[in-house]
């Protein structure tokens, strides 16, 4: 396997596009998108990190599919990928829930957070009754899920997003994003699935505007406005304006994986020196 990325940790923020349908893409679409990001950065030797709540089709689960298939591919169990899993979400879970899907999902590490962002075990979570957590411990659960998984990666990849019926103050990718920045780490924006990744690259200003689209986008969801502060140079992602604004907009996954190994590769070989936190 390739070390060109190697030890990178690379978090990937994604899930479903309202924007799909009139984009003239479906949710296969998506799913792809992820899958091809996924594989190349696994083979060029980076970890990857995802926020995922395990329900049954979704990311996380088709994340465990492509591990498996990739290490039965290369031969190698090299390659690793771990679930944050956010304290609102498992406190909510049956702990034999936990443990079994933590054993399905055997190749993916699952690492449980707390309440306030620290590690449990599942001996831990086993002492506590499973509920249903209010209104206000999902938002700082996530939150805090959402602050140690961008102290401990290097880089950032957004694609796609719901901007409605989310928990939380925003949009869970855009909150990703917005850590990011706020920590100054790369971030890639993949805004050709529309979607929250989509209008975070309108309002950033890497595209010119999204004409055409059913929803007010600008307006539709909190927090978006704290997105305009930033620019094309905030990303910090080695990719140039021009390049950053085809990524924002193209929704031709070879194109925008070429433009995220791109720009990674030349971080890396601007500081040879980095380290586990800073690209």
């Amino acid at each position: 396997m390739s070390s060109v990325l190697s030890p990178m940790v690379i978090s990937v923020s994604i899930s479903e596009s309202p924007d799909l349908p009139v984009l003239g893409l479906s949710d296969e679409h998506l799913q792809d998108a992820m899958y091809e990001i996924a594989t190349h950065l696994l083979a060029n030797g980076a970890d990857l990190a995802y926020g995922g709540d395990l329900r049954p089709g979704g990311f996380t689960e088709m994340l465990f599919e492509l591990l498996y298939r990739y290490r039965s591919d290369v031969g190698s169990d090299e390659a690793h990928i771990t679930n944050y899993l956010p304290w609102p979400v498992h406190i909510g879970m049956d702990v034999d829930k936990i443990t079994e899907t933590a054993s399905k999902l055997g190749q993916i590490y699952l690492r449980l957070i707390g309440r306030n962002g620290e590690d449990m075990s599942i001996e831990e979570r086993q002492k506590m009754a499973s509920r249903q957590p209010d209104e206000y411990e999902w938002s700082e659960g996530l939150t805090a899920m959402r602050r140690v998984m961008c102290a401990e990666t290097d880089a950032r990849i957004a694609l796609g997003g719901r901007v409605d019926g989310y928990k939380g103050s925003m949009p869970g990718i855009a909150e990703e994003v917005l850590l990011s920045l706020e920590s100054r780490r790369p971030v890639f924006l993949i805004g050709g699935f529309g979607g929250c990744a989509g209008d975070i690259s309108v309002a950033m200003g890497l595209v010119n505007s999204r004409e055409g689209r059913p929803r007010d986008s600008l307006t539709s969801w909190a927090g978006l406005g704290r997105f305009k502060r930033y620019g094309p140079d905030d990303l910090l992602n080695g990719l140039t304006r021009e390049e950053n604004g085809i990524l924002a907009e193209s929704p031709y996954i070879g194109q925008a994986v070429t433009l995220v190994l791109k720009g990674i590769c030349r971080l890396r070989k601007d500081k040879p020196g980095h380290d586990q936190d800073h690209v």
